[in-house]
């Protein structure tokens, strides 16, 4: 059984390495999409990044989201050869899922004028063929993720996302007019890296030396295959029965987070070179809950799961892990509720200044500032969300994750009800304040599980949501000042404005930083010794 302090630092490495990772290339992508908006059209970068994304996510996501969730929970001492058959069964899941939505995309779903948007037909073939492709290294993932292979990880998504890119620009150079045919090989490419460069390590890693010192419960390649073993089960029934718990959960959890999309999809509220904005705006504006929240979220559900003892009481669990997994929660509120809370107070006032610079007066002009400013809240209820859940969904029982399901499934239904309705009185920016009210109903509920499951205990982690009133006031001043410098000086009064405006935006963040550093002192503590320690080692050496 691996230490719990063991896991932790395993754990904030992994997290911070994915972070890393997450920025580095989320910066080049960004990159890409501005360099792209010079040689398509926004009707095609509408058209794969809200529609065929879209396709791709939801198999993707349908197929496999109940399995890692379910095989990620608990010990890595089990009986792997069961857990590798259930994970196969991601395969023939995806290809169904793919078949169905595929012709739901093909023959239900406006198409798009090929004059305009050629190839169309390709790019859904293309898009659900990658989805299974990706799910070919689902066992892989699974295995990995569970042993904490940090730099496999980074590796595998280093080279998937380089090579995507690469090919993307090589060929939006020399054949802008292949349209589809550009983005539907990259995206081939892009899962067929990832799928490869798992696969490879596994057949360096499995029999090496290696693996025998840590004992490795795989020993071959053949091991990671589906195995029909002879009198016993094929699957371990319950995981099974945790993964149908997961299944139907993920399927409303799909809903709520993709549901603008599917509203722009089957609903047609908005014509394609609309969904293109809409789309680059939002991307600008989720960047940090990708590169950031996202990485953490998806390495603490490690943490607590291997922590603590899934449906169990407080009382009834090592108090030490009790103890680790409070104090862990609480710095982890504190830390992503700052990030969301600067990126709210100073993202109002320098929205219109990034879209200006990124994308010029297509995206500054019409209601492209007012929704990123959107966004920058809706960035602070992610942060808090991705993180409560995290440790919900770590810690539930089948019957809570059950019941947590008929939550969603209210959620689902009001959600969409309120994307349409506000997307026909507000644009646009409907859908950012329909996922805002989402995402806190989803906060509500986790911080209610959160409060009841620690309330027989003296911990409470819930304390990392408040701040001190100094630390309040400073945000409140630096949000007022920054108002007024984009009022008087941003945008059109030339970049000697906009330097000025800048500055007087670093120098209040440098304030907010300062005041940070010497008031939330445990969270400093925190973020020393788990995150950074690891590279200050590394640099040493």
């Amino acid at each position: 059984m691996v230490g719990c302090q063991e896991v932790l630092r395993e754990t904030t490495w992994l997290a911070s390495s994915s972070a890393l990772l997450q920025i580095l290339f989320r910066v080049i992508t960004f990159g890409l999409n501005a360099f792209t908006l010079r040689y398509v059209s926004k009707e095609i970068i509408g058209l794969v990044n809200v529609r065929l994304t879209l396709l791709y996510s939801t198999v993707v996501f349908l197929a496999r989201e109940a399995f890692r969730k379910a095989c990620l929970s608990g010990s890595t001492k089990r009986n792997w050869t069961k857990t590798i058959n259930l994970l196969w069964l991601t395969v023939p899941l995806g290809v169904c899922w793919s078949l169905f939505l595929g012709w739901i995309w093909l023959q239900l779903l406006e198409v798009p004028d090929p004059n305009v948007v050629p190839y169309y037909q390709i790019g859904v073939v293309a898009f659900g063929l990658s989805a299974v492709v990706e799910l070919l290294g689902e066992p892989f993932w699974v295995l990995a993720q569970a042993h904490l292979f940090i730099r496999l990880k980074v590796i595998a998504e280093s080279l998937s996302i380089i090579s995507k890119c690469i090919l993307t620009v090589v060929l939006v150079i020399l054949y802008p007019q292949w349209g589809l045919y550009i983005f539907s090989l990259a995206q081939l490419l892009y899962t067929s890296v990832m799928v490869l460069c798992y696969v490879i390590y596994f057949m360096k890693f499995l029999g090496s030396r290696e693996a025998t010192k840590k004992s490795f419960p795989v020993s071959r390649m053949t091991d990671l295959l589906p195995n029909l073993m002879e009198d016993q089960t094929v699957v371990d029934w319950k995981e099974a029965r945790l993964t149908w718990s997961f299944f139907k959960q993920s399927f409303l959890k799909q809903i709520l987070t993709e549901g603008e999309r599917y509203v722009m999809t089957f609903l047609n509220v908005l014509n394609f070179g609309d969904q293109g904005v809409y789309d680059i705006v939002n991307n600008l504006g989720s960047l940090v809950a990708r590169f950031i929240f996202l990485p953490i979220e998806e390495s603490f559900y490690v943490f607590f799961a291997k922590v603590l003892e899934r449906g169990m009481d407080v009382k009834l669990q090592k108090q030490d892990n009790i103890a680790m997994a409070a104090a862990v929660l609480e710095s982890l509120l504190k830390l992503v509720f700052l990030i969301g809370l600067s990126i709210t107070v100073f993202g109002y006032a320098y929205s219109h200044l990034a879209l200006d610079i990124y994308g010029g007066a297509m995206l500054s002009s019409g209601s492209g500032p007012s929704l990123l400013r959107c966004y920058s809240l809706y960035v602070l209820l992610l942060a808090v969300n991705g993180v409560t859940e995290c440790f919900t969904f770590a810690s539930m029982c089948k019957e809570e994750v059950d019941r947590f399901n008929f939550v969603m499934l209210s959620l689902s239904f009001t959600f969409l009800c309120i994307s349409y309705f506000l997307t026909q009185w507000q644009g646009s920016v409907g859908f950012i304040l329909a996922n805002c009210f989402n995402m806190s109903i989803r906060i509500a509920h986790s911080i209610h599980y959160i409060y009841n499951y620690f309330k027989e205990s003296s911990y409470k982690p819930l304390k990392g949501l408040l701040l001190s009133p100094s630390l309040i006031f400073v945000y409140i001043i630096s949000g007022i000042i920054t108002v007024f410098s984009e009022v008087f000086l941003c945008c059109g009064k030339g970049w000697l404005a906009r330097l000025i405006h800048l500055t007087v935006g670093a120098l209040c963040f440098i304030a907010t930083l300062t005041t940070i550093f010497f008031k939330e002192t445990n969270l400093i503590n925190f973020v020393r010794t788990q995150f950074l320690s690891r590279y200050i080692k590394k640099e040493t050496k």
